[in-house]
């Protein structure tokens, strides 16, 4: 697979790249941004975190805001946000944020017109992992995962499917049960069709609830953020994960909103919580 280098940076000792290839997952160009620390090529496989972001976001939100690279130089941690949607003039998109270009949901759409282009589970669970390996010099076998509001849902759903894949799962107000509030029920039947069954694989709450499980799960959610009870409802991932037994961490934020002024504010303290997880197996 060929890659594209869009941009370079050196930053904190280390290497802020922008890539882009073509994807059969999507049909379209992708393009995701990757931290590699100081002495990456020299040191040799490294650990890594993924972050999926949220809804109207691009790799360069958290690229531009995220506030990470200083934690990952100092903690030798790869840092890879892919997009959130495919792009391009022959994609098809829908009126509002929170549906189409932008609004992907991390799931492989079945849905006309959406199932061409809309598979970004098949891109952020086999294509692009597929591609990192081969191009970066990361250890595959010592992976984390966070992301932020529809991406804290993708961090969730892709752990909670591959328990096997990640050491490490974290989310900033993620969405826990887009079946049961408006962003999640809008993107789902949109996508996925009325059969609220085939929903349940994309829903951390319902995971839990038929029996999927992690070691332990991190959450931070802000006291202030305007989404929290309507759509985030991080009370209904704690129920779930007390009831199965899963260690859920979520830590309510006092004073914080949804912005990247939250997600900057505690990226550092997540990425030392991965690290201590992927280096210590």
């Amino acid at each position: 697979m060929s890659i594209e280098l869009v941009s370079e940076n050196k930053s904190h000792g280390g290497r802020q790249l922008v890539v882009k290839h073509r994807s059969s997952a999507t049909g379209t160009d992708m393009s995701f941004s990757i931290f590699l620390p100081p002495h990456a090529e020299e040191t040799g496989n490294l650990p890594m975190v993924w972050y999926l972001s949220g809804l109207t976001c691009t790799h360069a939100n958290v690229t531009e805001k995220g506030e990470y690279r200083a934690a990952c130089a100092e903690l030798g941690l790869v840092f890879v946000a892919p997009d959130t949607s495919p792009r391009g003039d022959d994609v098809p998109d829908a009126e509002g944020y929170d549906f189409g270009k932008g609004a992907g949901f991390y799931v492989d759409a079945t849905q006309e017109p959406w199932a061409k282009n809309f598979r970004m589970w098949t891109y952020v669970t086999d294509e692009l992992p597929a591609l990192i390996a081969a191009e970066f010099p990361v250890d595959m076998g010592a992976q984390g995962i966070t992301g932020h509001s529809m991406g804290g849902h993708g961090a969730l759903t892709v752990a909670l499917n591959f328990p096997g894949r990640f050491r490490s799962v974290s989310a900033f107000a993620p969405i826990v049960a887009p079946g049961q509030v408006p962003w999640g029920e809008k993107a789902l039947s949109g996508y996925l069709g009325g059969d609220r069954a085939t929903w349940r694989r994309h829903d951390a709450v319902a995971l839990i609830e038929n029996g999927a499980s992690v070691d332990e799960i991190l959450v931070d959610v802000g006291t202030d953020d305007p989404f929290i009870e309507k759509e985030l409802r991080p009370e209904l991932l704690e129920q779930a994960c007390a009831a199965a037994g899963i260690p859920l961490t979520l830590r309510r934020q006092q004073g914080y909103d949804h912005s990247y002024y939250f997600i900057s504010t505690f990226m550092a303290e997540h990425l030392r919580w991965h690290a201590e997880r992927l280096k210590g197996g």
